[in-house]
């Protein structure tokens, strides 16, 4: 079984971002960024709506890192230290050294290969720090941008389950994609 262990707390860095931790300085863009709805689209959860859900959200996040469950990074374009996006690694199977990966950025971003540039960073470390074997990612089957920038990381369709999530009276489907360590390319 793999030993997780998020301390100290490393910084990522690519060409154009560094990916840092989150901050309770980070509450209001947290707050642009998970009630937003155009954001928030194909995530099953609720809309974060105050600074105080907003600080909860931040101190979830912080308590996983600080456990030693999940870690994430705030996406930030280097230079400006301004959070864009959110980035990490979830459901941390050390068992099966299997996690997954999850990511979102603000809409006025996309399309610059932001995404899959801060993609690219987390699967190194999850593949090179944490010694993972595979790691998923769990998208909505309509959310085609988000497919298609994993399929630009190397990631295969594992399975499509109907109708798997409950969330606001509505059923909705989700599509597993993965990445096999020996697949994946620097």
């Amino acid at each position: 079984m793999l030993e997780i262990n998020f301390h100290p707390f490393k910084n990522l860095e690519t060409e154009r971002l560094l990916l840092r931790r989150l901050a309770a300085t980070d509450v209001k863009e947290i707050r642009e960024l998970r009630g937003n709805p155009e954001t928030m689209k194909f995530i099953p959860r609720p809309l974060v709506t105050s600074d105080e859900e907003a600080l909860a959200h931040f101190k979830l996040i912080d308590d996983k890192i600080e456990s030693n469950e999940g870690i994430n990074w705030a996406i930030t374009l280097k230079g400006n230290p301004k959070m864009i996006g959110i980035i990490g690694h979830y459901r941390i199977q050390p068992e099966n050294h299997r996690c997954e990966i999850g990511y979102m950025i603000l809409p006025q971003y996309n399309g610059q290969g932001i995404t899959t540039e801060a993609i690219k960073a987390v699967l190194e470390y999850g593949f090179e720090d944490l010694n993972m074997h595979s790691i998923e990612a769990v998208i909505d089957p309509d959310n085609i941008a988000s497919e298609r920038v994993l399929q630009k990381n190397g990631f295969v369709k594992e399975a499509h389950i109907l109708e798997n999530e409950l969330w606001d009276g509505k059923f909705w489907d989700t599509v597993i994609y993965s990445l096999l360590k020996r697949n994946f390319k620097k």
